[in-house]
C-alpha cells in the first residue's frame, strides 16, 4: 500500500510539473505572438507596410521556432495531439519562415510576408490563449468562438501570403542557387531548392482544402454544442 501511495504521489508530482511547464509555454507563446501583432499594427498604421517583417523579425523567429517544442510535447506524451499532424504544421511554418522569408530579401518586403505575419500572429495569439485556459479547466466561450471562427478568413489569408512568398522566391532560387547544393562536393550529392519550392506550391492544392474542410466541420461540431438561450 505504501509503495502504491508513493507511486501515485510521484505520478501526481510529474503531472503537476508537466502542467506547470505547459502553462508557462502557452502563456509565453501567447504573449510573444501578441507582441508580434502589436508591432505589425503599429508599423502598418504608420504607413510602413514594407517594413513590417524587419520590425517583427527577431520576435517572430524566436516564437515561431520555439513551436518545434510542440513536436516533443507529442513525443513525450505531454499532450494528446497527433504527432504527424503537429509535425507537418510546425515544419510548414518553420520552412516558410527560415527557408523562404529569411532566405530571400525580396520576399521580406512583399505583401505576402505582411499577410503571413498578420494571419499567424492573430491565429497563434488565440490558439495559445485557448490552450492556456484549457489547462486551467475553463475556456471562455468568446475565445472558443474566436478560435473556430477567425480561421475562416485567417487561414486563406495565411496560405495566400505563404504562396505569394514562395512564388516570389522561385526565380531567385533558380538564378542565385539559394539553399541549393551542387556537384561536385564532399558528400557526392545534389539538391535543388528551386524544385522544392515548386513542389511546395503544388502540395498546397490537396492539403489546403482538406484542412479547411476539416476545420469547418470542427467549427460546426464545437460551436454546435453551445445550448441556445431564449
Amino acid at each position: 500500500m505504501a509503495a502504491e501511495s508513493s507511486k501515485r504521489e510521484e505520478q501526481k508530482g510529474e503531472s503537476t510539473l508537466v502542467k506547470t511547464y505547459l502553462v508557462a509555454y502557452n502563456v509565453s507563446q501567447m504573449l510573444g505572438w501578441l507582441i508580434v501583432f502589436v508591432i505589425a499594427v503599429s508599423h502598418t498604421v504608420s504607413g510602413n507596410v514594407h517594413g513590417v517583417y524587419k520590425a517583427v523579425e527577431q520576435v517572430l523567429k524566436i516564437f515561431q521556432t520555439a513551436a518545434v517544442l510542440e513536436i516533443l510535447h507529442c513525443v513525450f506524451g505531454f499532450v494528446k495531439s497527433n504527432i504527424i499532424v503537429t509535425g507537418f504544421q510546425v515544419y510548414s511554418r518553420v520552412f516558410i519562415l527560415w527557408m523562404v522569408i529569411h532566405s530571400f530579401p525580396a520576399v521580406q518586403n512583399g505583401h505576402g510576408a505582411a499577410a503571413v505575419i498578420y494571419a499567424w500572429s492573430i491565429t497563434e495569439t488565440i490558439r495559445y490563449g485557448y490552450y492556456f485556459f484549457s489547462l486551467l479547466g475553463q475556456v471562455p466561450y468568446f475565445l472558443v468562438w474566436c478560435r473556430y471562427t477567425f480561421f475562416i478568413l485567417l487561414y486563406p489569408l495565411g496560405v495566400t501570403g505563404e504562396l505569394m512568398g514562395v512564388w516570389t522566391a522561385i526565380p531567385y532560387a533558380q538564378k542565385l542557387k539559394v539553399n541549393t547544393i551542387e556537384l561536385p562536393n564532399a558528400f557526392n550529392m545534389s539538391f535543388n531548392f528551386y524544385y522544392l519550392l515548386w513542389f511546395t506550391i503544388f502540395a498546397y492544392i490537396p492539403v489546403f482544402p482538406h484542412l479547411y474542410i476539416y476545420m469547418l466541420k470542427q467549427r460546426k461540431k464545437i460551436l454546435g454544442r453551445r445550448p441556445k438561450t431564449d
